[in-house]
Formats: structure tokens, C-alpha cells, sequence
């Protein structure tokens, strides 16, 4: 593991390296990914695609041209193990042909396999779990100094990651956690022993962070815990999470506020009231449901039975009409007979789900599921996904259809739509978390940000023109004269490529925001050398960057 790096260096002459992180999992693992990156570049590490040499360096195996990969990994699901190992094995050809590269395993598969990643893929040079997050940079440079594996794993949390230097994903939205942990056991889930029971942390403390992103530029914030609305068990204060959203929401500079996930067993009115109430708190819901089965759910462990989480969604939409529920369904789950999988069709039919994510049971060493009797078998289990799969396309693209005609305002994102170059669109999520793909008036380029088009951060106010299976479609700005011709011209093109116009007048309102500005300015910071005795990273919770 000799040290030669990609030819470049920090402004002050000494020797840069680069990283690179691969997150794979839920939106815990993408907030730790930040805190990663965040303590890399506090180490006086640069962002492989930050820099020139090195992204032109990358290969198909993932490893961004980077000296340091870290792979951020799930262990929720059957396959993860087959995949990290995968794509260790692709980098293990990148790494012989790159002198002093080291590779990094982190997350939830690492808390659980430990040595066992190194006994199966001896050229990993670093190993460390969900506890210990912070100790990254010491250990590349342990594993560097005694050119052997370096290897930590804690069984519980030693520094609570929110305490820990952040580089924020996106400079216009950000995650913030407001716990870590779970107090529940479900049968099926292997997070609790992982990421061990829940921990709290104090509202000040997120308040505080909240503000400071949002001094930074960001305008949405999204709440993260393994369960949000058990938060307050910790310091015992019923309504903890309910005034919680309520004080997000009024922080100055802030629009948007969601939070990720709640658990129908601790869902509470006063969560809804202050969903209602407080205006800056969008109207979007991700309600795991996971079978609409009673006899499965207690199986589960699922401390709350269909008709409790029907009369759940019931009083959000009472309250919050537009609001927009998502949900997470397990098919397959051990016992599960027709009748029980024929009872998950039955609730999903009801629910009017906006999407769902679907899921064969997998089973996870370590878990009471993964021993029970009357495992389902692999073909069954796929035939009945097949079915439910069909059934929430079809009710996802009949939601999205009623949303046709509908004026919607979205936070403008990179990344979102894949097709957008090819198709003359920018996207972005509507208040309800709807993915909106909107076409740019003809003529405007997507990055012609000096002629008005909108920049990642900026909000865009564009009307849905077609319910799509998984997205809306807004090509409002060329509807009015001419739009029939147009129409029939573009007929006979696939949903996503072809032009969906209405009778209505144009409509691409752009509004230019704080977060916009931010995106520019980090676009700007990413080509220029760091300065010399810091890392463009916040320590710990944000704070404001005199003079940026």
C-alpha cells in the first residue's frame, strides 16, 4: 500500500488525496455518508470529483477515481453481502493498478460482519461500524502506517454523529437527525441490534442545527430517526415530536420540513395537528404499513393492527386533504397464506397509497423471522410481489393522473430526473414529495441560470400536465397557441420523451432562492483550491462562513 497519489495538491504545497463515498441503503446511511465526507475533509482529504485529475481517473467499478473509496453499506435487505462483496471485487483490480489507493467498508453490514469482511476480502484496508464513525480518518492512516487491516467495531455509540464535521449532500435541503437507535423488535429487522436502542437527542441541539443550516442557505430540512414519533421517550416529554415540528417549522429561512419514518403504533393526533397547523411542514407522510394482515402483523411484531392504521390515514386526510402517503409492504413474510397476502391487496386498495416500496421477505441472520417455520417459498413469494406490484402501479399512476391540472411550486434538485438532458426538462418534488419533471420553455438550456432558468435551490411553479406511473409530468411552459400541433407531433413518443399539453396557458414561474444562491456558490468552491490550514467543512453543527 504504497502512498502515490494522484498528481495534484493543496494550495500550500502538501500532498493531496482524494475520496469518494458510495452510500447504499436508507437515508440514515446517506446522513452518516455526510458525516464521512465531512471528517475526510477535515483531514485535509478533497472530493474525488472535485478534483480533475482524479474524476478522469474513475472507473466502471465505482471508485470515482478516488485514493480512499469508503462503501457505506445496508444490511437490510438478502443480497447485500452479495453486493458489497461484488463490488469489492471490482475494486480489487482498480486498486492493484493504483498505488496507495485503500478501501474503506462501513454501515450496517459492517457492524454485523466485523473481521469477516477481511477474511473474505483480505484487500480491505479499513473496517468500522455504525458506533464509530468518527474514528475513519485514524484508521486509514493506522492501516497505512502498519500496511495490515485496520478493524473497529463498537457495540454501542461512543459520539453522537450529529456532533461530528458534516459535507452536506445538497447545499439547498439537508438531513438532520434527531435520534438514533430503535426500542421496537420487529421480527424482520435486523436495525436495533445494529444501531442499538434509541437515543435522543436534545430539541436546543437540533433547533441549533436547523438554524445554522439554514444560514448556510438550505431551505428544507428532513427529520431523520428509526422511529421520529417515539422521540422524547429519552428526556420524557410526551409531544416531544409534535412541538418539535411545530419549532422546525418556524425556524427563520426554513420552507420546508418532513420528517422519516414514523410508526403507526406511536403515531399520534398531535403529530397530525401540528402537520396542519404549521405551514412550513409539507404535506407528505410515509406510514409504514409492511402486511395488511393481522395475524402477520403480530407475527411482525408490529404493535398495531390495519384498522388503527386506516383510521391513521383517515384523519391525516381529514386534516390535510392534499396530503400525499407513502408506505413499505413485505411480501412473503413467514405463514403468510393467500388469504393474508389477499387481506395486504385488500388494505392497499383502500389506503390509495401515492407509491409504495415493495419488498420480498428476506430473511436476516440474526433475526426471530429468519428461524420461523413455515418459511414461504421463493416462487410463491414472486408471484405474489408480481401481483402487488401491479396493483400499486396501477393506483400510484391513477393518484398522479388526479393530479392533472393541478399548479404545484418545486424545489428544483440535481439529479433527479435522468432524462432530463435528453429531454428538455429540469425536476424536482412538489410540497407533497411527487416527483415533477417540467419542461423548459423552448429555447431556454437547463444551465442557462443568467436567462432564466432555475438553479438547483430555486423554487418553480409549473403546472402538472400528466399523471405518469412514478412522476408527474409539467410542460406547462409550452402549452397556449400552437399546443395541438405539438401534441400529435410527439404522439406516437414514449411517455417520457413525448410532450404532454394541456388547453392552459404557459406557466414557468421562477422564483430565485437562498439555497440557489448556495448551490452557486458551492459549484464555485468545488474548483478552488481549499485553503491551506482548513477544509471547507463545518465542525460539528454548522456555523455561518464569514466571508464566503
Amino acid at each position: 500500500m504504497l502512498d502515490a497519489p494522484v498528481a495534484a495538491a493543496h494550495a500550500d504545497g502538501t500532498t493531496l488525496r482524494t475520496y469518494h463515498v458510495r452510500t447504499l441503503g436508507c437515508q440514515m446511511n446517506v446522513h452518516d455518508s455526510e458525516h464521512m465526507a465531512g471528517l475526510l475533509e477535515q483531514a485535509g482529504y478533497r472530493r474525488a470529483e472535485d478534483v480533475p485529475e482524479a474524476a478522469a481517473r474513475a472507473t466502471a467499478a465505482g471508485d470515482g477515481g478516488a485514493d480512499v473509496v469508503i462503501i457505506n453499506t445496508c444490511s437490510v435487505r438478502e443480497n447485500a453481502a452479495t453486493r458489497l462483496f461484488g463490488n469489492l471485487g471490482q475494486l480489487a483490480a482498480v486498486k492493484r493498478e493504483r498505488p496507495g489507493m485503500q478501501i474503506a467498508v462501513a454501515g450496517c453490514l459492517a457492524q454485523q460482519m466485523g473481521e469477516g469482511i477481511v477474511e473474505r476480502a483480505p484487500w480491505v484496508d479499513v473496517v468500522f461500524g455504525t458506533h464509530n464513525i468518527d474514528v475513519l480518518p485514524a484508521l486509514l492512516e493506522r492501516a497505512r502506517h502498519n500496511r495490515e487491516a485496520a478493524v473497529e467495531i463498537e457495540e454501542s455509540l461512543k459520539v453522537f454523529p450529529s456532533t461530528l464535521p458534516t459535507r452536506r449532500e445538497s447545499p439547498y435541503a439537508a438531513w438532520v437527525s434527531i435520534a438514533v437507535g430503535c426500542n421496537n423488535t420487529c421480527t424482520f429487522c435486523i436495525v436495533p441490534s445494529l444501531r442499538g436502542k434509541q437515543r435522543d437527542r436534545r430539541p436546543g441541539d437540533i433547533l441549533a442545527e436547523i438554524q445554522a443550516v439554514a444560514a448556510q442557505g438550505a431551505i428544507e430540512v428532513t427529520l431523520l430517526g428509526q422511529n421520529v414519533n417515539s422521540y422524547g421517550v429519552g428526556f420524557g416529554e410526551r409531544g416531544a415530536f409534535a412541538g418539535l415540528l411545530r419549532a422546525a417549522g418556524n425556524v427563520e429561512g426554513i420552507e420546508r420540513v418532513r420528517f422519516t419514518s414514523p410508526h403507526p403504533a406511536a403515531f399520534t393526533d398531535d403529530v397530525i395537528d401540528a402537520m396542519a397547523e404549521t405551514p412550513a411542514v409539507m404535506p407528505s407522510l410515509h406510514m409504514p404499513l409492511q402486511s395488511g394482515s393481522d395475524r402477520i402483523l403480530r407475527a411482525m411484531r408490529r404493535s398495531y393492527r390495519t384498522k388503527r392504521f386506516l383510521d391513521i390515514l383517515e384523519r391525516v386526510r381529514e386534516r390535510i386533504p392534499d396530503a400525499a402517503i407513502t408506505t413499505d409492504l413485505i411480501v412473503g413474510f413467514p405463514g403468510e397464506t393467500e388469504a393474508d397476502f389477499q387481506a395486504t391487496l385488500d388494505v392497499v386498495e383502500q389506503a390509495r397509497f401515492a407509491s409504495a416500496f415493495t419488498f420480498e421477505f428476506s430473511p436476516r441472520p440474526g433475526t426471530p423471522a429468519a428461524g420461523m417455520p413455515d418459511q414461504v417459498p421463493t416462487e410463491v413469494v414472486k408471484e405474489r410481489y408480481a401481483r402487488l406490484d401491479e396493483l400499486v402501479r396501477r393506483i400510484t399512476q391513477e393518484e398522479n393522473e388526479g393530479q392533472e391540472g393541478r399548479v404545484v411550486e418545486i424545489l428544483v434538485a440535481e439529479g433527479e430526473g435522468r432524462r432530463d438532458q435528453a429531454t428538455a426538462r429540469i425536476s424536482g418534488r412538489a410540497a407533497d414529495n411527487r416527483l415533477v419533471h417540467a419542461a423548459l420553455p423552448t429555447g431556454l438550456a437547463a444551465d442557462d441560470y443568467a436567462g432564466g432558468a432555475p438553479r438547483p435551490g430555486d423554487m418553480l411553479t409549473v403546472r402538472v400536465t400528466h399523471g405518469a406511473p412514478h412522476n408527474l409530468i409539467a410542460d406547462s411552459a409550452r402549452c397556449g397557441a400552437g399546443a395541438g400541433g405539438a401534441r400529435v407531433d410527439s404522439a406516437g413518443l414514449s411517455v417520457g420523451d413525448r410532450m404532454w399539453l394541456d388547453d392552459g396557458p404557459a406557466l414557468f414561474a421562477v422564483r430565485r432562492t437562498r439555497a440557489g444562491d448556495a448551490w452557486e456558490r458551492r459549484r464555485r468552491e468545488a474548483h478552488a483550491a481549499p485553503e491551506p490550514d482548513a477544509a471547507p467543512v463545518a465542525i460539528g453543527m454548522p456555523t455561518i462562513r464569514v466571508g464566503s
